[in-house]
């Protein structure tokens, strides 16, 4: 594995993504194939979208059209992962149709691909507005908390939430106790 000396030098002091040379840092590709470096000098505002796929900015990844051909296999590999994540626009699925990976290249792309739009779990109060691990929420109603006699009371405050796998639950401390609270009974406060 490169350090991140070693990827300024491979780089040229800029992120391998888009080019700019400001808060740069390295990524790991998930699903690395344990045969390249799975390692890339990224950006705070590649790394951002990367780590949270819901906000691609389709604009921003335009660069792709340039990074795509780039020499290093992660580079590579994140290109193909954002063009097909992307590939409801016309321009990302004209550079995938060009982009060419060799058959293990293109098995580590796939072992760690970006979720597809309608795959993305999305969490949403009842008011449909979309909530974020951190958030803080408002409890819309008297809920019993199962296995104990607590009952969250509404118009409790639960700071900093945590997003499950089920779009439907979301975790929260109330009272010093961590429940899940069904997304419905709450709404995203400011």
């Amino acid at each position: 594995m490169a350090n991140q000396e070693q990827l300024q030098q491979r780089s040229g002091g800029q992120c391998e993504l888009c080019k700019e040379k400001e808060n740069l840092a390295v990524y790991e590709l998930p699903g690395s194939s344990g045969q390249a470096d799975p390692q890339v000098l990224l950006c705070q505002a590649c790394r951002d979208q990367l780590d949270n796929p819901a906000k691609l900015n389709s604009a921003h990844w335009q660069c792709l059209s340039d990074s795509m051909w780039s020499q290093e296999p992660a580079v590579q590999v994140l290109a193909w992962r954002l063009l097909r994540r992307l590939s409801g626009e016309t321009w990302a699925q004209d550079l995938l149709d060009m982009l060419y990976l060799d058959d293990d290249l293109l098995g580590w792309a796939q072992a760690g691909a970006l979720p597809e739009e309608g795959e993305l779990i999305v969490h949403r109060d009842c008011n449909g507005i979309q909530l974020q691990t951190g958030d803080n929420i408002t409890i819309i109603k008297d809920l019993d908390v199962k296995g104990s006699s607590l009952v969250a009371k509404r118009g409790t405050a639960v700071r900093g939430i945590s997003l499950t796998d089920n779009p439907e639950h979301i975790e929260g401390r109330v009272e010093g106790q961590r429940i899940v609270i069904l997304t419905k009974f709450v709404k995203k406060s400011s």
